[in-house]
């Protein structure tokens, strides 16, 4: 759990450090604001799941931080479209944690559910 609360944590930290280095275009400061946002909510979501009282709220926080897991993916997607600069590497190293965060997350709901 605690290494999964780091990666995450981690996630979130990198990401804003890469926005940070971004331009502050309409596009980009739309796109960068959402996937902040996500990429932060990934952990914090999984933080409250580790603290839930009950499984069914485990279950739920769990579903929470999967969809902004993958919502970060859709942003840095987006980021790949628009990409001018020549952030392709970073984007791409971003969206492959988003990608293993997101699967790690979903099995972790499927182990929960199973183990009702």
């Amino acid at each position: 759990m605690q290494d999964l609360q780091f990666r995450t944590r981690k996630f979130a930290i990198d990401v804003f450090r890469f926005c940070d280095n971004l331009p502050r275009t309409p596009a980009y400061r739309i796109v960068t604001r959402q996937l902040m946002r996500s990429a932060s909510s990934v952990g914090a979501n999984y933080r409250a799941a580790c603290h839930s009282r009950s499984r069914a709220e485990f279950i739920s926080k769990l579903g929470i931080a999967e969809e902004e897991s993958d919502e970060s993916k859709y942003w840095l997607e987006i980021l790949r479209d628009i990409d001018q600069d020549g952030q392709k590497p970073e984007i791409q190293r971003l969206y492959e944690e988003a990608d293993e965060l997101t699967r790690i997350i979903i099995a972790s709901i499927r182990t929960a559910k199973q183990n009702r």
